[in-house]
């Protein structure tokens, strides 16, 4: 979820936690050979920015489908107006002030799929199943009387038309993951009345909202799920085999002190698997917040049902990622600094492998991509010369991607100055040095990959001065022998002893 708020809440994380370590580790190379990219850089729509909605944006690791179909949002001319909604408005992280669109790219067409009732809404696309319908959220013109900014709404796009999805009684929706059955979830806003509600409070910290709930959309109607106890629950994934997994209140007392990440004030917080009309507590690692949007811990869900993502452990004051497989219980994974240690699972493939982030010990702003594989927990480094990274998706063929991050002076990691990697083979290779060396972008930021290898992300072009203002989304699509005669394509290897970037990094700021 994209606030200003949640944004708030990452820096905290990420940042404010506990002084620097030194000495972290770079990704050493092992002198392999790798495949060319053909880059497209998929522009804007005369807006100063395009990017690709990441998960934490009210989403699923879904951007691209197995075709290549890949959905985003891009920025128009039109300038936002006061009451915009910043949920899905201002961009990349809520500064550009011009309204946005969802777009979708086709075999190097990219679309503007529009709004609900005019230009002047803001829409985003996240995710799109192998059909091709494709799914998000849009503003619909009218002012919510509670917060005094636009309406969210779900949507669905399908045969070249939008489709308001609608809402159980109170003035908002949001969709968050559609499977190859076009079953569709998210969270909607009914109207009985919550000091609690997890959009009203948590996001805009208004207490006079009503109960926000999970709900599974089929067919044309769209399906309360209930909670584990609490007023209020959140759906964030569904898989293919109609399996919900999200976070829900499993009470209403408010916990005063969730910890450093988690909003305080709010009932305890708990991941859920739904399926067949049952919703199963997934418990937590000791902690009160666990599973949380808000607190980016909200992870993935895969086809065999087992659910990734983060926790508090007692006390609140740590963070730790998870597993859970049926029947449970939830299984803690560590971190790369061990107990002292936080960190939290972002995305798991149908084998049970798991990527994310944690630090180097101590709750420390330093932080490392993992990959975490039959119970060994691998530190994947950084491109060379940085100190940060985090891992955003990983394939079947367990390939990896995300972004490496340069060493700031104030606040390491802090600045952004991004390299988008790949990691595969053992490997973690920076994507810039894999591109032709005068292309248009500096790759900042890998959101997904597929099953054929394709990477989408986020870059910058020359003379952008930081990705969150005009920043570009691209697509990768690899030069390997799966893409026989793909015009441009260099399919000769590149040797990793003469790999250079394209570009120097992406700035930050």
């Amino acid at each position: 979820m994209k606030t200003r708020c949640y944004s708030s809440i990452l820096i905290i994380m990420l940042f404010a936690l506990a002084v620097p370590l030194s000495g972290a580790a770079v990704q050493k190379h092992h002198h392999q050979k790798h495949h060319h990219y053909k880059l497209f850089d998929m522009g804007t729509f005369g807006g100063p920015e395009s990017w690709i909605v990441a998960p934490e944006m009210i989403g699923s690791p879904n951007q691209m489908n197995r075709h290549g179909v890949t959905v985003g949002a891009a920025g128009t001319p039109i300038p936002l107006p006061v009451n915009f909604n910043p949920v899905i408005c201002g961009g990349f992280d809520g500064r550009v002030q011009f309204v946005n669109h969802a777009l979708k790219w086709q075999n190097g067409v990219v679309t503007d799929l529009g709004s609900l009732a005019s230009r002047d809404n803001c829409s985003l696309a996240t995710s799109i199943n192998a059909r091709g319908e494709i799914i998000g959220q849009s503003e619909n013109g009218v002012t919510d009387p509670v917060l005094g900014v636009k309406e969210l709404r779900g949507v669905l796009w399908k045969d070249d038309a939008i489709l308001d999805l609608g809402t159980l009684g109170g003035n908002v929706s949001a969709a968050a993951g559609i499977n190859n059955q076009g079953q569709v979830v998210g969270f909607a806003l009914n109207s009985v009345p919550d000091p609690f509600s997890i959009y009203d409070f948590q996001l805009f910290v208004v207490p006079t909202g009503t109960q926000t709930r999970a709900f599974l959309w089929d067919n044309g109607v769209m399906r309360d799920l209930g909670t584990l106890g609490g007023p209020d629950a959140w759906a964030n994934f569904v898989n293919d085999r109609g399996q919900v997994a999200g976070f829900s209140y499993t009470d209403a007392t408010p916990v005063v002190d969730n910890g450093p990440v988690c909003p305080g004030n709010v009932p305890t917080q708990h991941p859920f698997l739904w399926e067949n009309g049952k919703m199963t507590d997934l418990g937590s690692l000791g902690g009160t917040c666990a599973g949380s949007e808000v607190a980016g811990f909200q992870g993935a869900l895969n086809n065999r049902g087992q659910v990734v993502g983060g926790s508090t452990l007692a006390g609140n004051q740590v963070f730790h990622p998870f597993l859970w497989t049926n029947p449970g219980p939830m299984q803690d994974l560590g971190t790369l600094g061990g107990e002292s240690g936080c960190g939290k699972a972002k995305a798991i493939n149908d084998a049970g492998e798991v990527v994310g982030e944690t630090d180097l010990g101590g709750c420390s702003p330093v932080i490392h991509a993992f990959l975490w594989k039959k119970g060994v927990m691998t530190d994947l480094g950084t491109v060379e010369g940085d100190t940060c990274s985090d891992a955003n998706a990983i394939n079947s063929k367990g390939q990896i991607v995300g972004a490496s991050l340069h060493e700031d002076p104030v606040q390491p990691c802090g600045n952004f100055v991004q390299h988008a990697f790949l990691w595969e083979s053992g490997e973690l290779v920076d994507l810039n040095t894999l591109i032709p060396p005068k292309s248009a972008l500096q790759l900042a930021a890998a959101e997904v990959i597929n099953d054929r290898g394709e990477i989408a992300g986020t870059g910058v072009p020359p003379g952008c001065p930081y990705i969150g203002s005009c920043g570009h989304a691209f697509i990768l699509i690899p030069c390997d022998e799966d893409r026989p005669g793909v015009d441009g394509c260099d399919y000769s290897m590149v040797d990793d002893n003469d790999r250079t970037p394209a570009r120097p990094a992406a700035a930050g700021r």
